[in-house]
């Protein structure tokens, strides 16, 4: 087990960048940044967990397993992420489609080194020279370059048309009754591209600071994620989730403007059923490993406001027992209805059938598991992904398609939900 050493800090935000300078010398890190949305207790303002003492990687299949089997013999922290492609595991599914930046469908590691920042501290785990950690860290920059040579030229999977004609087609399984509500998503990509992913991170976070950031490298590949949402947490017996379906832009201009559209979502009985078809769904999963009688739902339509939207989000919890693995949790409930839709295997089909991308780590999750079984696992979504050997960047965005959606407004929403990725890179 690891030693554990606090040390004081006084300059949150620039401890944090010499962190990010530190981390970037290993070829598997994951930060983990709460953007100072330390709306829980006991909460941290980012944990980042450094170098690779083990490691299991894991297509579908066996994965959960083989997880299972890794994780009861390393009783320590683990970081890591699952991929979307673990669907083909949980349901008899497949995925054919073009794959650019190729992560595996899982990967954990045990980390060398784990640092928990809070407020005015720094926690550092590790094994056992604590203070030359923390030297090390105090002695890099607190300054982070541009990123990237512009210009980068962005392109679209499908094009427009193609967009609105899958909505279409999607809108008549759903007419025929194959399906309720579909979340339909769509590549955004750039070829040849070489980007430094720790200034990209930095400037997404500075335009766009969401409560379930990530910066993540596994050797050649990273997620440079801004997320706003948690798939699921699990706090002792208590698990939650926050699906987010709702979303309504941001007006930073005009206060009374802005104030408007946050009520349009608030009343939007379009947004609200949406909502609801996934809460029903969350709750649904969580039955599989929660007692009976022990699900509820916390908060319904609660909205939130985000620098560039206002999202809608639910919460639901339930209690499961106490010697549940955290890996069954996770195969129960995976992946996560507000990226599926309902019902979630045969709109799995549909997003194989009509998504041109393979999702791979898009709408999987990264997170990380403590020593006794007690995790926390955001969505990962405003996320931009980048193979480093490749060259090949991507970003995906999607909405929630029901027969009375507006194929067009639908379309609109996949671009305010990128445009701060763009806005970075642009």
């Amino acid at each position: 087990m690891k030693k554990a050493t606090t040390f004081s800090i006084e300059d949150v935000a620039g401890f944090k960048i010499k962190m990010l300078n530190w981390a970037s010398r290993f070829n598997i890190f994951c930060l983990l940044d709460n953007q100072q949305y330390n709306f829980e207790a006991p909460a941290f303002e980012c944990l980042l967990a450094a170098g690779c003492k083990q490691h299991i990687t894991v297509q579908a299949g066996n994965a959960f397993d083989d997880l299972k089997h890794f994780s009861q013999k390393n009783e320590d922290w683990l970081f890591g992420h699952l991929g979307y492609d673990l669907k083909n595991e949980t349901e008899k599914l497949s995925s054919n489609n073009f794959d650019g930046i190729d992560f595996p469908d899982a990967h954990f590691f045990l980390p060398e080194i784990v640092l928990q920042l809070n407020a005015g501290q720094l926690t550092v785990y590790a094994e056992p020279t604590t203070q030359d950690i923390f030297l090390e860290i105090n002695s890099c920059p607190s300054f982070i370059g541009s990123g990237y040579a512009p210009p980068i030229t962005i392109n679209n999977r499908l094009t427009h048309a193609a967009y609105i004609e899958a909505v279409k087609k999607l809108q008549a399984n759903i007419l025929r009754g194959n399906c309720y509500e579909i979340n339909f998503c769509q590549e955004f990509f750039a070829e040849a591209v070489v980007i430094d992913p720790v200034a990209v991170y930095k400037k997404l976070t500075s335009f766009s600071p969401n409560p379930f950031s990530a910066l993540y490298k596994l050797n050649n590949k990273y997620c440079i994620c801004a997320s706003p949402e948690r798939y699921l947490k699990r706090q002792g017996n208590k698990i939650i989730s926050q699906p987010i379906k709702g979303t309504a832009k941001r007006n930073l201009i005009n206060a009374q403007l802005d104030e408007s559209s946050r009520q349009q979502l608030l009343q939007s009985e379009k947004e609200k059923s949406e909502n609801v078809m996934v809460v029903d769904l969350v709750r649904n999963d969580m039955s599989k490993v929660c007692k009976q009688g022990s699900i509820k739902v916390e908060e319904l339509f609660g909205v939130y406001s985000f620098p560039q939207v206002h999202q809608m989000i639910s919460t639901v919890s339930g209690e499961t027992e106490k010697n549940i693995h955290w890996t069954d949790i996770v195969k129960a409930t995976f992946p996560m209805g507000s990226m599926t839709g309902a019902p979630k295997k045969k709109v799995m089909e549909l997003i194989e059938q009509f998504e041109q991308t393979k999702r791979g780590l898009f709408s999987g999750a990264i997170g990380y598991v403590k020593p006794g079984g007690d995790f926390d696992f955001n969505v990962v979504i405003r996320s931009i992904l980048y193979n480093a050997a490749t060259r090949y960047l991507s970003f995906q965005a999607g909405s929630a398609i029901t027969y009375y959606c507006n194929a067009e407004t639908e379309y609109e929403e996949c671009l305010l939900k990128i445009a701060a990725m763009k806005k970075v890179l642009s």
